[in-house]
């Protein structure tokens, strides 16, 4: 077996920017032969050690546990010290840019003020919300099932790379973000707390909670621990019904409405979830040109000529069987 270590040069276009001294960000190239052993962090070590002393990064634990060395290659979020070159060379080629978590948000070349995420963070409460016995006679046991209910929602180290990779953050400064909803998600599923319903309407609310999500699935993409972000923003969506909290808006009205499509037809009318989430006369006002273009192009069909799926009975009965909450 061949263990030889490769070498190919590659061209770093890199992120300057000290908010003390610049107006504006620069970008700086730098050419360094690459080994297949090293990984991004070697790189910004390299960086610094050998060209610029002033390069400046975060970087603590080397073992993808502290999540302090997120950064952006290429705009794919990374952690440095995980991710590897040689990875990054076959999906990028030999010239990558390399940038922080958010431009807008540097401090100082990769470092970036992280309060906008930790701000998010403390509103869903992400603590345990109980009463203690200050004398307990017995352990608070929680069985294996119980803690499986946390889809290792638990296992979150707060790097970012979710948060700083969501659309929805980027141009929406109150959306609480993916890493929040983790949170929220991992105590609400966690049978000792008792603070559920305050969590749920605070991720509820318009404009910064969970029915912004955009399911870009980039959270999941990027999520170093492959926690899913996406599946824990789901099942808060289904808390919000089961707890009886919906708000009657257009995000609930669309879940509804989609829901209902599927065990009315076995398939999704477009048209119709439309017209449920946000009403007629608001549809034709708003969407009526797009959606004559649509039925012209057969992408919409009127509600009489709805088809059904071959197998309806097949999928009403899956529909019945993985339905968690009542809309």
């Amino acid at each position: 077996m061949d263990n030889s270590i490769t070498t190919q040069a590659v061209t770093f276009d890199v992120f300057r920017f000290n908010s003390e001294t610049d107006y504006l960000p620069y970008y700086k190239k730098y050419t360094l032969e690459v080994t297949s052993e090293e990984v991004v962090l070697d790189i910004l070590n390299r960086i610094k050690w050998e060209h610029d002393g002033s390069f400046s990064y975060r970087r603590s634990c080397r073992h993808g546990i502290c999540g302090a060395c997120a950064i952006k290659v290429n705009g794919k979020g990374v952690l440095a010290c995980k991710e590897r070159m040689s990875d990054l060379i076959e999906l990028f080629g030999t010239s990558m840019s390399i940038e922080p978590l958010s431009e807008k948000r540097a401090i100082k070349d990769m470092i970036v003020d992280k309060a906008d995420f930790w701000d998010s963070h403390e509103k869903v409460k992400p603590y345990l919300v109980a009463q203690i016995d200050e004398s307990p006679e017995s352990e608070n046991l929680v069985s294996v099932e119980e803690h499986e209910a946390l889809l290792e929602a638990d296992l979150c180290i707060q790097c970012g790379l979710c948060h700083y990779s969501c659309p929805s953050v980027e141009i929406n400064d109150d959306y609480f973000g993916p890493a929040a909803f983790v949170a929220a998600y991992r105590f609400n599923a966690d049978v000792r707390d008792s603070a559920t319903v305050d969590r749920l309407e605070q991720i509820n609310a318009p404009a910064q909670g969970v029915w912004d999500c955009v399911k870009c699935f980039e959270c999941q993409e990027v999520c170093p621990k492959d926690i899913n972000p996406i599946e824990k923003i789901t099942k808060l969506h289904n808390m919000v019904f089961s707890e009886f909290v919906a708000l009657d808006n257009v995000a609930t009205r669309h879940a509804v409405g989609f829901a209902s499509s599927i065990r009315k037809h076995g398939m999704l009318d477009e048209g119709e979830l439309v017209r449920y989430s946000e009403g007629t006369i608001p549809m034709i006002l708003k969407h009526g040109v797009v959606g004559l273009k649509m039925l012209k192009k057969g992408k919409v069909v009127p509600p009489w000529k709805m088809p059904k799926s071959d197998k309806l009975d097949e999928i009403q009965a899956l529909v019945r069987s993985s339905s968690t909450a009542e809309f």
